[in-house]
C-alpha cells in the first residue's frame, strides 16, 4: 500500500484502477489542505471520523460522520479539519487520468508551488 506524510497529516492509497482510485485520507486538527482544483478527476469524500469542513466552488460545508460531499471536476475545492481530533475520510477519485500532476493550487498554507507533483488529494 503507498502510503505518506504530509504537513498537515497522512495518505494512504487503499485501491487503484485506471478509472479509479481509493485512499484513506487522515488530516490533523486545525489543518487543511490546500486549495486545489484537477482537470482530470472528480473526487467523492465520505467522512468517518472527526468532522471535515469542505469548501468547493464559491460554497462551504460542514460534513459529518457518515456523511459525504462531492467534488466536481474542475471545480476548486479544500478540505480542512476544524475539529480537536483527527479528521478521517475516504476519498473515491474518478476520472480518465488519475496522475498526482493533475493539481493546481490556488492557495496553499505550506507554501507549495502551484504545479508542484505530490500525492494529495
Amino acid at each position: 500500500m503507498e502510503r505518506g506524510e504530509r504537513p498537515w497529516g497522512t495518505y494512504t492509497v487503499l485501491e487503484e484502477n485506471k478509472n479509479y482510485k481509493i485512499k484513506r485520507i487522515e488530516v490533523k486538527s486545525g489543518e487543511r489542505l490546500s486549495l486545489q482544483m484537477h482537470h482530470h478527476r472528480s473526487e467523492h469524500w465520505i467522512v468517518v471520523s472527526g468532522t471535515a469542513k469542505v469548501t468547493c466552488g464559491d460554497r462551504e460545508a460542514i460534513i459529518n460522520i457518515n456523511e459525504s460531499t462531492f467534488i466536481p471536476m474542475g471545480t476548486a475545492h479544500r478540505l480542512e479539519n476544524p475539529g480537536v481530533i483527527p479528521l478521517t475520510i475516504i476519498e473515491v477519485q474518478s476520472g480518465e487520468y488519475l496522475g498526482e500532476d493533475d493539481i493546481v493550487r490556488f492557495q496553499d498554507d505550506y507554501n507549495r508551488c502551484a504545479g508542484e507533483e505530490e500525492t494529495l488529494p
